[in-house]
């Protein structure tokens, strides 16, 4: 039964968990962290023999096991989120830590009842939460954002373990060394993820995106675009777009991206379209084309750029911020031909 009730909340997560800026998403993680703090506390002065309380002995005993679902919960949510805001092709080690913290929690259960592995791992989840809990509070992005939000991770985690030493003086004494060793490593680890642009540029998301062969404004006001497109083959799963584009000389090539941000921020994404040149045996920037970005649109904020200068090979569009952090990245082979029946949808 416990696979089956994993698998149904983190279903239940995906639907209900839908924007980064909005209060119910950010109660339940916040209430999340407060329960993991007091879990960790109250577990912890029970085991040093601190808690006077007179059915201590039969809750406490339990309490590993409300932590592990805390955390799961916590685990969750940023699965979700990071995974909406980064390319896989770019950010998979970052993701796949996500993905082994969040089902390795279904088996940390003994290890829950060790005071270093507690303070890691809530860490871990306060500092992955500030990190886009900053920008949506303050609107603004970037490596400052990152760094407060590390500096404000480690500051609560130093104030919870001055609380220990102040009530449990033995516990934290013994694990000091462990535990600087531990956070500190996760904390370098977290910048060098940062800085060598893994971590996703969360909290903007990709909500749509894809190459057409034209797209048209279908009013003054541009709520809707018409696009046409070559649709994919039937063995490209979950792809709108075939990966094979069929171009002709003088056509353009058009790339389109909906990218939602929070109410409160206004930054610049870019479409960077790359060539892959076979003497050289690397990617070749063509073009940088920067498009602005105004939150709080549920569907994103659409825009699309061109490319008009084409020759044949393989190409890709790198959707980036303006430190290099990639939020989609899609990877094409242009093919000089007469394009195949196009269909037209709305964008």
């Amino acid at each position: 039964m416990v696979p089956v009730f994993f698998t149904a909340g983190f279903v239940w997560d995906n639907i209900t968990f839908q924007r980064i800026d909005l209060l119910y998403e950010n109660a339940m993680l916040v209430w999340n962290l407060f329960a993991a703090a007091v879990l960790i506390v109250t577990f912890n002065a029970y085991e040093a023999g601190r808690l006077r309380w007179r059915f201590a002995h039969k809750v406490v005993p339990f309490f590993p096991l409300f932590l592990q679902f805390a955390f799961g919960g916590l685990f969750s949510a940023f699965l979700l989120f990071y995974t909406r805001s980064g390319s896989w092709g770019v950010s998979w080690p970052f993701l796949i830590i996500l993905v082994a913290l969040f089902f390795g929690n279904e088996f940390f259960k003994k290890r829950y009842q060790r005071f270093v592995f507690q303070m890691s791992t809530y860490f871990i989840a306060l500092f992955f939460y500030l990190v886009f809990l900053l920008p949506v509070i303050t609107g603004n992005m970037g490596a400052l954002m990152f760094l407060a939000s590390g500096a404000l991770a480690l500051a609560v985690v130093i104030c919870i373990l001055l609380l220990f030493r102040y009530a449990i003086p033995g516990r934290v004494a013994q694990s000091k060394n462990a535990l600087t060793i531990s956070i500190g490593s996760i904390y370098v680890l977290a910048n060098i993820l940062y800085f060598t642009n893994v971590i996703p540029p969360i909290p903007l998301a990709l909500k749509e995106g894809g190459l057409y062969h034209s797209i048209e404004k279908t009013n003054e006001q541009g709520y809707l675009y018409q696009v046409t497109f070559e649709p994919a083959p039937w063995y490209e799963f979950f792809a709108d777009t075939s990966d094979t584009f069929h171009w002709q000389k003088g056509a353009s090539i058009y790339s389109y991206s909906a990218v939602f941000a929070p109410t409160r921020i206004q930054t610049s994404i870019f479409h960077r379209w790359m060539f892959y040149d076979e003497t050289k045996g690397d990617w070749v920037e063509q073009s940088r084309i920067e498009l602005f970005i105004l939150g709080g649109r549920d569907g994103g904020y659409r825009g699309y750029t061109f490319k008009q200068t084409i020759y044949p090979g393989k190409w890709r569009v790198d959707v980036i911020t303006d430190r290099g952090q990639v939020l989609d990245r899609r990877t094409f082979t242009v093919v000089e031909a007469v394009p195949p029946i196009l269909r037209t949808g709305l964008r």
